[in-house]
């Protein structure tokens, strides 16, 4: 059977199962040059608790549609839903982790945390939160440092920890291990799906690296322009589906096959790529 396949069983379940549904998605902007369509026709469901990652050339609108599904822009064709009902503005079921920390440089990574909760979050369960989500990324010693005084790796973690504060329902990730050494990286991807396991949240992830990529996620989006007389419009050229319950092995031979496969669909020839 193909690895192809449009979606696993478990995405194209019940209504009550789906975390996000885009149908239809369109993003154009205005320039002085005339209409750019970034994105086009984008079709996506995604199983509440996958790990669904997009990968595509630089600047094929892999941001645009995280932005989109966080209610951070809006489309101009389509319509987005999260837990069934439509996304027109931020709200509290999505989170966004991004490539750079943004952590306030004057508050402790307890503090910077403190700023994901819900709004209303009485302050027992807020500071009972805040402990578990530092134990939980390994910051629970640092939580009185200040940004400076940490290493890009733990700022990235209490990122993260920010992000979840709210239990969201869907959390964003733009590239959160893109800025990181590549040893921190690895690190910072199994910590990844031990938080997942640990609390199973939907995951969007946007990535530039294959590998993970295929180490991380249920399903690998491509996303790259489809038509040649529009290049700059990008839509889901394929869907791969990742064999096996993770942590995977990172030097599975089916896994570099997948590598391959996808290296291909983004105009790299593997035969002189290593």
């Amino acid at each position: 059977m193909s690895s192809t396949l449009l979606a696993p069983a478990r995405a194209s379940a019940t209504v009550a199962d789906v975390a996000v549904h885009a149908d239809g998605v369109g993003r154009a902007f205005d320039s002085p040059t005339g209409r750019n369509q970034v994105l086009r026709a984008v079709d996506l469901t995604v199983a509440k608790g996958e790990i669904v990652a997009i990968v595509g050339p630089s600047g094929c609108g892999k941001s645009t549609l995280l932005r989109l599904i966080g209610g951070l822009d809006r489309p101009t064709a389509g319509t987005i839903q999260v837990g069934g009902s439509q996304v027109t503005d931020t709200d509290e079921r999505t989170a966004v982790a991004f490539q750079e920390p943004r952590l306030l440089p004057w508050r402790t990574l307890a503090q910077n945390v403190q700023l994901g909760l819900r709004r209303g979050t009485k302050q027992r369960a807020g500071k009972d939160r805040i402990a578990q989500l530092l134990e939980l990324v390994g910051l629970d010693h640092a939580a009185e440092l200040r940004p400076r005084e940490v290493s890009g790796g733990m700022a990235q973690r209490a990122s993260l920890a920010r992000a979840l504060a709210r239990n969201p329902e869907v959390l964003l990730l733009d590239e959160p291990f893109g800025a990181l050494d590549a040893l921190t990286r690895l690190r910072m991807q199994d910590l990844l799906l031990d938080v997942h396991a640990a609390q199973p949240t939907t995951v969007l992830l946007v990535t530039h690296d294959v590998e993970e990529a295929l180490y991380l996620a249920d399903r690998v989006l491509l996303l790259r322009a489809l038509d040649a007389d529009e290049p700059a419009a990008a839509s889901i050229a394929r869907t791969i589906v990742v064999p096996g319950d993770r942590p995977r092995d990172r030097a599975d031979a089916e896994l570099a096959r997948l590598r391959a496969e996808l290296l291909e669909g983004l105009g790299v020839d593997t035969h002189h790529s290593h």
